[in-house]
């Protein structure tokens, strides 16, 4: 092995990212002392991550970075979102400013800053862009392993990229092997072996934190991400972004356990699997729904959330002045209708968290009816945020309907929240601490030129 050679593999192993980026052009006037920490870090950075709490402002960092890294390059830079937020991004973009404009195909790319959907990505093309954000990055797991590689292949060569999301891992922390990837910092796999063991003991083999490999893996995190559920995590101030709690309140059906009954017994047994979920909640459809568009039948904004086309097609018949958005519609009318509603157009809206429940904004709203929950705690939460979030003045109410048959799958999405909220704490307190030994190497212009004196010339 040769020396070049020995040196490429010691980089090769090195559980840090080097600095890639470049020292800030001005940082617009509107950012907040914890969002100029982030943009210092991830522009000198290069790539990075911005794992922030949802109402910190992560699509003004989005935005500013894309601007400063089009200025950089020369190239276009291209900021990607869930369905329905690209449009809300140009909006914030000029509340700030920033001039971005959405786009659809190739086409249609100019100088500056572009928003598009993901499902958008098959019609351009990477190579032309200067730097990636992915908005709602936690989305990458929830792509099948053929896109999740397209997204990731697609942008391997980019020499900026900045993953945003309020939720990195909600399930465990190997999930930020999907970010470490896709920065390029670390494949997902040698993440897991270097610092994680598969718990055999447990049904579902987990992966878990080594104990001694603990601060090693956040010092790596912290090499590559910053973390804040309050402005204070990064320097800021919490003013005015300490939220109440949510007014929660549980509405309970009863289920007909002599429906559906199998031969031999006497009553029907719920068994609330992934298989039987569907076919256990048409069971309760017309008592939960009809329960949800009671308690969303009143005179102010309300977003009402279901888990399937039956119950979504239901709910909007009972609800007076309601607008559904559903899959099967067209990307354009789907982000009209969401849209729409956040500019007061709709008064009820009525949708799956899986289609709205990353990204947008409505604080105008403060009454939000669960008329089915599902086995995911990240939809659910991310559904919570899109009105409990910084910037909401009102009290915010959540009425969540379900059978009792559903008790289980309640009491599991309450064990993962405090999971998640526990994993919040001391992923924010580990990388505070790794932070000081994981500072970005800032670039030193020399402004003039050496002169040596004649002795150490040796003339």
């Amino acid at each position: 092995m040769s020396l070049q050679e020995y040196r490429e593999y010691i980089a090769s192993r090195a559980t840090t990212l080097a600095p890639s980026g470049f020292n800030p052009h001005p940082i617009n006037a509107s950012a907040k002392a914890h969002q100029r920490a982030v943009l210092d870090f991830a522009l000198n950075l290069g790539r990075s991550a911005a794992f922030l709490d949802t109402g910190l402002g992560k699509s003004f960092i989005e935005l500013e970075f894309a601007r400063q890294c089009a200025d950089e390059t020369g190239k276009p830079s291209l900021i990607l979102t869930p369905l329905a937020v690209a449009g809300q991004m140009v909006r914030e973009g000029q509340k700030f400013g920033i001039d971005a404009r959405q786009i659809r195909e190739q086409s249609e790319v100019g100088a500056g800053v572009m928003v598009a959907n993901y499902e958008r990505l098959a019609k351009l093309d990477p190579a032309s862009f200067g730097a990636i954000v992915l908005d709602e990055s936690s989305i990458l797991k929830s792509y099948a392993g053929r896109t999740r590689a397209l997204i990731q292949d697609a942008f391997k060569n980019t020499p900026y990229k900045l993953a945003a999301t309020a939720t990195p891992s909600p399930n465990d922390h190997t999930e930020l092997g999907n970010h470490a990837e896709f920065l390029g910092v670390m494949r997902q796999q040698e993440m897991l072996s270097k610092w994680f063991i598969n718990d055999t003991s447990t049904a579902s083999q987990e992966w878990r934190l080594k104990g001694h490999a603990a601060a090693d893996f956040w010092a790596f995190v912290a090499s590559w991400a910053r973390c804040a559920t309050l402005p204070s995590d990064l320097g800021g101030d919490d003013t005015g972004y300490i939220l109440p709690p949510i007014d929660e309140r549980s509405h309970i059906v009863s289920a007909d356990r002599m429906e559906n009954v199998a031969q031999g017994m006497l009553f029907r047994i719920p068994e609330m699997s992934a298989t039987s979920f569907h076919e256990e909640k048409k069971l309760t459809l017309k008592q939960r729904c009809d329960l949800a568009a009671e308690l969303a039948t009143h005179d102010k904004p309300v977003t009402v959330w279901c888990e399937t086309n039956e119950e979504s097609a239901y709910l909007t018949k009972s609800i007076p002045g309601a607008v559904e958005v559903r899959g099967d519609q067209d990307p354009d009318e789907k982000e009209r209708r969401l849209l729409g509603f956040a500019d007061g157009q709709y008064r009820a809206i009525v949708c799956k968290p899986k289609l709205a429940g990353f990204g947008v904004n409505w604080q105008h709203c403060a009454h939000a009816v669960f008329a089915s929950i599902s086995f995911s705690y990240e939809q659910h939460y991310q559904a919570k945020r899109r009105s409990h979030r910084f910037g909401q003045s009102q009290r915010v109410r959540n009425d969540v309907v379900m059978s009792d048959t559903e008790a289980s799958i309640w009491s599991a999405i309450g064990v993962k929240s405090a999971k998640h909220d526990e994993m919040k704490r001391r992923m924010s307190e580990a990388m505070r601490a790794a932070q000081s030994t994981a500072q970005v190497r800032v670039k030193y212009d020399r402004p003039l030129d050496l002169e040596f004196p004649e002795w150490v010339k040796g003339e």
